[in-house]
């Protein structure tokens, strides 16, 4: 009788990949996970239940068929594993890099509800892709026969690119427009190397432009060209912007020098390790006390980047505490081994200094009752302030959408109170003929692998809007 290679849970432990020295990572903004071995892959993915009711598969965004791609990696059968990996995610190697699948797939995993600890999907999808790469099993994007019709794609993001390569493999002309010098969004210019090495991009990047998506990079809709003209061009248009408005404070202090926002230090610091000239200086953390102010995955991104450009301290301030902060547990735990200090329940009230900023003045919160999203509110504890020096302060506080009826002069583009685009749920379509909208610009700032799904979704639907168009023009 063959032995069974699966629902080995109980035998075997959880484990990850090894993580690099803290010391030795925080010098360079390499990624700071080793690559699964074959072994150790097959091992791991053999601790899967293939339990009857997937959580894991339901938990995720795109419903990637997880335990059938973890059976054939446990089986040693790497190409058929990766074939069905790619099947519903675009960029599966991506995803199994910066998805946070503690809240995810792996936070909803049978075997981790019951004790066992919860199997490495993540790690086990960034392996299955890589070795693919690495052994050609990545086939060129191919198209079918041209249409004739094209498809024209605002914002070069995880959503934008999704649907590029969909609407491209059908055979769509499909032109990307991004105000950036790269392709890639926040995968390029926000997350930084050490989640997600560039290199992983700029290759996806090659591969849709090796197949025909046409990218216009430096090119801002609006300013270098109408979205009304945009419109007259392609025969349908898809909103994949992003939201990028920056949230800031109204508190005392707060247009002093050396205050700064998440994505503008994140952004240069990316393109600094791409080797681009960059003269802003006062996003630099070499030598300087650095208060980063959030909880989110931004925040964790803004401190881990901080230390490695030589911070003297790096202290991160969070309203609530530790069990709620919004962020991943996994990078505040990687933040910590790496010398950042979390000070929990703590809020800016004020910014001290002449020119440039001294320092913040901190306000001790506690927790109350619930609001109405359902979690405690923080509240002020009287007569607790104190000062934490600071020579550099950032602050990730998320973000909002742009104005983009007026910035594209395009007012029966239906908004949400919020901002966000309005969107049919299923098909994506906007209040404008012919016109999509995926990932956050609808959404509001969520998650890559939501955008990725959104921007699949809306291709198929575009596909239809246009295969219906074109048998009118025909008759």
């Amino acid at each position: 009788m063959a032995k069974q290679p699966m629902l080995k849970f109980v035998d075997v432990e959880r484990d990850m990949p090894e993580k690099r020295d803290a010391h030795a990572r925080a010098q360079d903004y390499h990624e700071i996970y080793a690559e699964f071995a074959a072994n150790k892959a097959a091992e791991q993915a053999s601790r899967c239940s293939q339990c009857g009711v997937p959580y894991c598969q339901n938990h995720c965004p795109l419903h990637n068929n997880i335990p059938d791609w973890l059976n054939r990696t446990a089986t040693g059968r790497l190409q058929e594993a990766y074939e069905l990996s790619q099947a519903t995610n675009t960029f599966p190697e991506i995803c199994g890099r910066i998805c946070p699948q503690d809240r995810l797939c792996e936070g909803n995993c049978v075997i981790e509800q019951s004790g066992h600890g919860t199997v490495t999907i993540g790690a086990v999808e960034k392996y299955l892709t890589d070795t693919a790469w690495e052994n050609g099993w990545v086939k060129p994007l191919e198209a079918r026969a041209d249409l004739g019709q094209t498809v024209g794609i605002i914002g070069a993001g995880p959503g934008g690119l999704a649907a590029a390569e969909s609407l491209r493999s059908k055979g769509y002309g499909v032109t990307v427009y991004d105000r950036n010098d790269r392709a890639g969004g926040l995968l390029t210019y926000g997350i930084p190397g050490f989640k997600l090495e560039k290199g992983v991009v700029m290759r996806r990047v090659k591969r849709l432009e090796d197949g025909g998506v046409e990218i216009v990079t430096n090119c801002n809709i609006g300013v270098d060209i109408s979205f009304a003209e945009l419109r007259e061009t392609h025969d349908a248009v898809l909103i994949a912007t992003g939201v990028y408005n920056k949230r800031g404070l109204k508190a005392p202090g707060a247009g002093l020098g050396g205050i700064v926002q998440a994505l503008d230090y994140l952004t240069t610091s990316n393109h600094l390790n791409f080797g681009d000239p960059v003269e802003a200086k006062t996003l630099d953390a070499k030598g300087k006390k650095v208060v980063v102010i959030g909880g989110g995955d931004t925040a964790m991104d803004c401190v881990r980047t901080a230390i490695r450009q030589g911070a003297e301290s790096v202290k991160c301030l969070y309203r609530r505490d530790r069990a709620n902060m919004p962020g991943s547990m996994r990078e505040t735990q990687n933040a910590e081994e790496e010398g950042v200090e979390f000070n929990w329940l703590r809020a800016p009230k004020a910014f001290i200094g002449e020119g440039n900023v001294a320092g913040v003045r901190v306000a001790k919160m506690r927790l109350g009752a619930p609001d109405a999203s359902g979690r405690r509110a923080p509240e002020e504890v009287e007569d607790a302030d104190y000062t934490e020096a600071a020579d550099l302060v950032i602050l990730a506080l998320g973000f909002t959408p742009e104005n983009l009826p007026e910035m594209w002069e395009t007012p029966k583009l239906d908004t949400t109170d919020w901002g966000t685009v309005t969107a049919q749920h299923e098909t994506h379509a906007t209040s404008l003929p012919g016109v999509y909208a995926v990932g956050d610009i609808v959404r509001g700032a969520s998650l890559v692998v939501w955008a990725i799904k959104d921007g699949r979704d809306a291709a198929d639907a575009m596909a239809t809007y246009l295969s219906a168009q074109a048998q009118v023009a025909a008759q």
